[in-house]
């Protein structure tokens, strides 16, 4: 895999970029996350389960089974009621909004159903805004963004605008956007939602082969044949987790 620089961040000294003997990028320890209503709503009812260095994970169930609300705590989007959620070791329920902005600037990667691109903006800059909130300079931005474009088999369309590229290419500008920053994990929430068979099928075998190059991925999916390509698939139902094919740890 092409190296990307990381950037620098305001997360202290201890948060620098994992250490080469660091195998744990996410911990979910005794989660629970209830919504306050009348009655109250139990969304996650004590999930654990570890993410290791590399692994390529699907998280599966149908709706209503907590895939979302867990999306949102792995991303630090939102925080547990009661247990807690590790990055790269940082507990996202100890961290202040700045500290948690700056971790998901630096530390995690998004892909979504909808592309979220920039219809005014270059491949290449709607990539490069990956690094935006991370502080890199304009011209080391567009830089690390051509590699990341490269990464994904798209180098040759940077300077292209989204609405020049197919479905398929749009969500590999975004995957290469998640991807810029090299983060320590990518989690990807229906990412072949919008798209045909064949060209979801393109996308899986991009996170299979970035998987490969040592990439960190959970895939959050309703579809049980999407997660059957994953080495990994945690299956929800309830707010809880009924199986679990994989032990958290990536391969030694």
């Amino acid at each position: 895999m092409s190296q990307i620089a990381y950037p620098t961040h305001p997360l202290g000294d201890d948060a620098s970029p994992l250490d080469d003997d660091s195998r744990l990028v996410l911990e979910v320890d005794q989660v629970t996350r209830v919504y306050p209503s009348v009655p109250p709503i139990t969304a996650l009812r004590g999930v654990s389960f570890t993410v290791g260095r590399g692994e390529l994970v699907a998280i599966v169930g149908p709706s209503g089974s907590g895939k979302s609300t867990l999306l949102h705590l792995m991303g630090s989007l939102d925080r547990p009621s009661t247990g807690s959620v590790r990055i790269t070791g940082l507990d996202v329920g100890q961290m202040s909004d700045r500290e948690l902005a700056a971790l998901r600037a630096t530390r995690i990667g998004f892909v979504f159903q909808q592309f979220f691109l920039a219809e005014h903006q270059s491949v290449l800059d709607n990539v490069a805004d990956g690094l935006l909130y991370a502080g890199v300079p304009l011209a080391e931005r567009r830089a690390q963004a051509f590699v990341a474009l490269d990464l994904v088999g798209l180098a040759e369309r940077a300077k292209a605008r989204p609405t020049q590229l197919s479905g398929g290419q749009r969500q590999r500008v975004a995957i290469a956007r998640a991807l810029v920053g090299q983060p320590a994990i990518v989690l990807a929430d229906e990412p072949t939602g919008n798209l045909d068979q064949a060209t979801g099928q393109s996308i899986l075998r991009l996170f299979e082969g970035l998987h490969r190059a040592g990439v960190s991925i959970v895939v959050i999916t309703h579809d049980r044949d999407i997660a059957a390509h994953m080495s990994r698939q945690i299956d929800m139902l309830d707010g809880r987790i009924v199986s679990d094919s994989g032990s958290g740890s990536a391969d030694s």
